[in-house]
């Protein structure tokens, strides 16, 4: 299966509930509006964020559909973070302005500005199928 096919339930969703992991391995779950773009897709949160420091750590991370309040709605897929500097975290803007015009216009800025934080804008590539018994299934890295 495609990137494109893998990311399509992701693409028609809201919110992505976005799960990253813990020093000690625990996983943690952030719902996030998430821009699709061919095999790629991206996201925002503020830079002081536990997002931002986890995945300093590990770039792993899972995904599923959710609801606004995070409620998974759909299967996982694996993926992995990787952050954007200059253009492409420009470019990574204008894709989440598209996509949630309202929220990322004012919203988010509101948000950031009462937090005194920048945005710091993620780039999720390397999509695989979570499987139960084996973790990632092979093929789709």
């Amino acid at each position: 299966m495609s990137a494109a096919e893998l990311l399509e339930p992701l693409r028609r969703s809201w919110a992505v509930e976005l799960k990253t992991r813990k020093r000690d391995g625990s996983w943690v779950a952030t719902p996030v509006n998430l821009a699709v773009d061919g095999s790629r897709a991206y996201f925002g949160t503020p830079a002081g964020s536990g997002k931002v420091k986890r995945l300093r750590n590990f770039d792993a991370v899972e995904l599923a559909p959710c609801t606004l309040r995070g409620r998974p709605t759909g299967p996982a897929l694996a993926a992995r973070a990787r952050r954007l500097e200059g253009e492409e975290s420009a470019a990574a803007r204008r894709r989440l302005l598209g996509r949630y015009p309202l929220v990322h216009r004012f919203l988010v800025p509101l948000e950031l500005r009462l937090k005194r934080a920048e945005e710091v804008r993620y780039e999720l590539a390397g999509f695989g199928e979570l499987s139960a018994e084996a973790g990632v299934k092979a093929g789709s890295r």
